[in-house]
């Protein structure tokens, strides 16, 4: 059954009697009682509160502490001194126009995606819709307009519950798993149909707008492409359809998988982020009148080229993500560029003028989307600012061209570390406190055995 897609709230002001009238009304009306008032952490996991409907609407003041936008994935927390001992309060502000039913709810519910705050009236620097948000205005200072379309490719997998024991592909409505090597395939595209279905509904009732579906190379692996659009828009619909999938798969007996490497084997998962700048006028600033690529365009790209190897832990941000970059398998291992190659790192898709535009194909499913699309745009923006030079656009194969991004998490971790760029891109205190919570994660997977050093080193060493 599909939902009905929820009435925009972005004309809302709950400071105003009348709005907060209006809200109230309909929620009383739809018999919601709570409101989920949701942000992403930096690792983009949904965190926040839940908040009775009659208090969001009344726009009661909602606080979280300070920390938890940093939480680390193992739950911990990093006692870096950039994080105040004190750890204070910050104000969680709805986006109202990200307002919506949320479909996986077992009674009628609403979401909306929430700013974090300082009391002061500043964003909080740690939260990641905040760096999109400052790089994003740093764009706006100067008359122009990112734009934005990511993709984002994920498996569906059966039930884990075993984590020492490899993800499997689930049943099909044939009774059998897939065996991979299906892309494009409408019948594989079809095998899950029920899931396929609340999906389709959840999230048009989110209002993301989703472009074409399509089967990827391994077994239920999928790609959905988001429509372009504001960065920070965009973002909120990738981190909103990334909750829904896990939602509507767990429903479904399922998981949705948004590891970079999830299967021993298969192919990874990518975010690939299609990128554009417009003017004051809506020009693509990539293009001349006479259709060509400007100096815009190769700046921009130049951009990308110098600053995305030291910003390569926000696009890669687990050891995982590093068993993605495999010579040959479309995954980038360098930042070479080229027209419509998928084997370069930075691809120029054949278009129109007005739509000349470049794939960072970097980023793993893994990725914040918030800071995947700050990094890139920061990177862009910079080249644009020094004028940067690219490389020639690589013709033929782009595994054939010298490494150029960190092969391992901790040479990634060390080069952002050590970058001279990085925290001027993203923010000091940021990048102090994003390499803090990677440590502390990577110190975590130190303390694990793998099933590798069970299999070749307790009978051999």
């Amino acid at each position: 059954m599909t939902l009905p897609i929820a009435p925009s709230w972005a004309h809302l002001d709950l400071s105003q009697d009348a709005d907060r009238a209006e809200l109230t009304a309909h929620f009383q009306a739809s018999g919601v009682r709570d409101v989920e008032c949701v942000f992403a952490d930096v690792t983009g996991y949904p965190r926040g509160k839940l908040m009775p409907a009659a208090s969001f609407a009344a726009g009661s003041e909602l606080r979280i502490c300070q920390a938890i936008p940093m939480q680390c994935v193992t739950g911990e927390y990093s006692y870096d001194p950039i994080f105040p001992d004190s750890d204070p309060d910050v104000r969680l502000v709805p986006d109202l126009a990200t307002l919506k039913r949320a479909p996986w709810a077992s009674r009628p519910r609403y979401l909306a995606v929430h700013d974090c705050v300082e009391l002061d009236g500043s964003l909080c620097e740690f939260a990641p819709r905040s760096v999109l948000k400052n790089v994003v205005a740093r764009y706006r200072a100067q008359g122009l307009t990112p734009v934005v379309a990511p993709e984002i490719e994920f498996y569906l997998t059966a039930a884990m519950t075993d984590p020492a024991q490899p993800l499997t592909a689930p049943l099909g409505r044939g009774g059998r798993p897939e065996v991979g090597q299906s892309a494009f395939s409408l019948n594989a595209l079809n095998e899950l149909a029920p899931f396929w279905d609340a999906f389709h509904a959840a999230i048009d009732a989110l209002g993301i707008r989703a472009d074409t579906w399509l089967h990827e190379v391994g077994p239920c692996q999928y790609e959905i492409n988001l429509l372009h659009g504001d960065p920070v828009a965009v973002a909120d619909q990738a981190f909103l359809f990334k909750t829904a999938a896990r939602e509507i798969a767990l429903q479904h007996g399922l998981n949705a998988v948004f590891m970079a490497k999830p299967i021993a084997g298969e192919a990874g998962s990518s975010m690939h982020l299609h990128q554009s700048v417009v003017d004051a006028e809506g020009r693509n600033i990539f293009s001349q009148a006479d259709g060509s690529a400007s100096d815009a365009f190769l700046h921009y790209i130049g951009g990308l080229q110098t600053f995305t190897p030291d910003l390569m832990l926000v696009y890669a941000p687990t050891v995982n993500s590093y068993r993605r970059y495999v010579s040959g398998s479309q995954a980038p291992t360098n930042v070479a560029w080229g027209y419509d190659n998928r084997t370069a790192g930075l691809r120029v898709p054949v278009s129109p003028p007005a739509a000349r535009r470049v794939e960072n194909r970097l980023a793993g499913a893994d990725a914040n989307p918030y800071l995947a699309m700050a990094a890139t745009l920061a990177a862009g923006l910079a080249g644009l600012h020094g004028r940067s030079l690219p490389s020639d656009p690589v013709q033929g194969n782009g595994y054939d061209q010298p490494r150029g991004v960190p092969r391992t998490f901790s040479t990634a971790h060390d080069q952002m570390a050590h970058s001279g760029h990085a925290s001027t891109l993203l923010g000091e205190r940021f990048v102090r406190g994003y390499l803090a919570v990677k440590a502390l994660e990577h110190e975590s997977y130190l303390r694990e055995i793998s099933a590798w050093e069970r299999r070749f080193l307790l009978p051999q060493v």
